[in-house]
């Protein structure tokens, strides 16, 4: 059973993501923290020293709680389509809510701190992607196509929507036209059948 001191740290990354998702990353301070939580300065900083503290806990947080675990579908050997369909479908959603996006909060972030986590979390997107797309080739249910290449697409794609759908209105057509190009690449047969799963 989680402690009273756990609920609270819960509590303040749950509320400090939503603040960062709304205002980015350079904007926040400690007091808007405190405002949003609702605690004394001293609460808060019996759990986290600064802002970059805090939001490098929500990253590693969500990282952790990634709903796209692909290894664990792999292990219990879930159609490759199936994995990708799930995940395509997730991430449409994802595009769907730029105001949950911390898409900008990431960009200032990285650009205002000298630390490679934001290289670490891409090196696990890269590497849990390259593992189902050789996976689904391996199984016969993807095209045999360069990895790297449909990986690059996939993670940039989609980060790039994530971060102008924050400025720029977007449309469910734009979402789908990313996972359609995704589909149509990897899985066998989509290109000539015009199947859009």
């Amino acid at each position: 059973m989680n402690s009273k001191k756990d609920k609270t740290r819960e509590r303040i990354i749950y509320d400090s993501y939503r603040l960062f998702a709304e205002k980015g990353f350079n904007k926040i301070t400690m007091k808007d923290v405190c405002e949003v939580t609702n605690l004394s300065r001293g609460g808060l900083y019996s759990h986290f020293s600064s802002t970059r503290e805090l939001f490098e806990t929500i990253l590693e947080e969500i990282n952790q709680k990634d709903e796209m675990n692909f290894y664990e579908e792999m292990e219990q050997a879930l159609s490759a389509v199936q994995i990708l369909d799930n995940a395509l479908l997730l991430m449409e959603d994802e595009m769907n809510h730029p105001e949950d996006s911390l898409s900008l909060a990431m960009y200032e972030y990285a650009g205002s701190v000298d630390n490679d986590l934001m290289n670490q979390f891409n090196k696990i997107g890269e590497e849990k992607w390259t593992a189902l797309i050789k996976y689904g080739i391996e199984r016969g249910e993807f095209n045999n196509v360069d990895v790297v290449e449909i990986v690059n697409i996939i993670l940039y794609a989609y980060q790039g929507i994530r971060m102008w759908s924050r400025i720029v209105p977007m449309t469910q057509e734009v979402f789908n036209s990313i996972t359609s190009h995704i589909k149509k690449q990897l899985i066998k047969g989509e290109i000539e059948n015009g199947i859009s799963n």
